[in-house]
């Protein structure tokens, strides 16, 4: 199974929650988490991670998609929305229906709109007929956070300077979201 996952992320926090979300994935088995990066638009401000850019075939061979995106004025990046517009053929011809998705996102304070842009990834996913999947209040780490962390998909919240580490709740939710879809895309393919 190939649990993909796409992400935006210009100081970091982003990236760092793609990599702990991949942990998760691989804790399930004969799950892969095959992690990219939106395209460049020609932007200066983009993180160099070195990962390789997303392209419309990785969706095509995906068999569970996460998105990724910093908080902008309680939406997804611009680049992340361009990637995702750009998905139009995938669209007609039904390539990701059935498919087990999940959101993720970091912002600089705990009121930045970290909900609102989670619920802003969902909507293109349910356009394509993609099955959402968030983070139960059963989980210990969603109940007990102050910090990053919604049934909405996971978050970190990283500070005005991008400075604050991630609280092992934040980082543990990051796995669990990981594992949940790599799961339930198990589940989904037998």
């Amino acid at each position: 199974m190939k649990i993909l996952i796409i992400y935006d992320s210009r100081l970091g926090a982003v990236e760092k929650m793609a990599r702990l979300i991949a942990r998760g994935v691989a804790s399930q088995g004969d799950c892969e988490a095959v992690v990219r990066r939106v395209p460049d638009l020609g932007d200066t401000n983009l993180s160099d991670s070195g990962d390789p850019f997303a392209s419309l075939e990785d969706l095509t061979e995906c068999d569970g998609l996460i998105l990724g995106s910093p908080t902008r004025f309680g939406n997804m990046s611009h680049r992340l929305k361009a990637f995702v517009d750009s998905t139009s053929s995938l669209w007609l011809s039904g390539t990701l229906v059935g498919k087990p998705a999940a959101v993720f996102t970091s912002s600089s304070s705990m009121h930045g709109g970290q909900e609102s842009t989670l619920l802003s990834m969902h909507v293109p996913l349910l356009h394509h007929g993609m099955l959402i999947v968030g983070l139960p209040f059963t989980l210990d780490a969603v109940k007990k956070t102050v910090s990053g962390g919604t049934p909405y998909g996971a978050s970190h919240v990283a500070g005005p300077q991008n400075t604050n580490e991630f609280t092992d709740e934040e980082k543990t939710l990051c796995k669990a979201l990981g594992a949940r879809i790599a799961s339930l895309a198990q589940k989904l393919g037998k």
